[in-house]
């Protein structure tokens, strides 16, 4: 696989992870609008549903292709696919870290 590809897969799966996360924050920080106050058993049940599925689709986003590729006889390109995404994955982070400090 050539190395463009890998980095198209790798910011494609950084990305989709930033949208996620981006949506489960949305909801989230509007939880008590949507869903009134938490005086019940359903809000922290709910809320730690979405931590598991929230685990599971970036777990899939983040370790998913590269995991296939490695278990394909593929294990250089996985791995470098794997360490691609994580350094996206750091670069988005220190963006959004530089934003929340400029916006101060």
């Amino acid at each position: 696989m050539k190395n463009s590809k890998l980095l198209l897969l790798a910011l494609l799966n950084s990305l989709g992870t930033l949208v996620y996360v981006s949506v489960v924050v949305l909801l989230m920080s509007n939880a008590q609008k949507l869903f009134g106050p938490d005086k019940n058993f359903w809000a922290p049940l709910a809320m730690l549903l979405l931590f598991v599925l929230s685990a599971t689709i970036v777990g899939l986003l983040v370790l998913g292709r590269p995991a296939y590729l490695y278990f394909n006889n593929l294990k250089k390109e996985g791995i470098v696919l794997l360490l691609y995404t994580i350094g996206f994955l750091f670069v988005i982070t220190v963006v959004v870290f530089l934003t929340l400090v400029a916006f101060r």
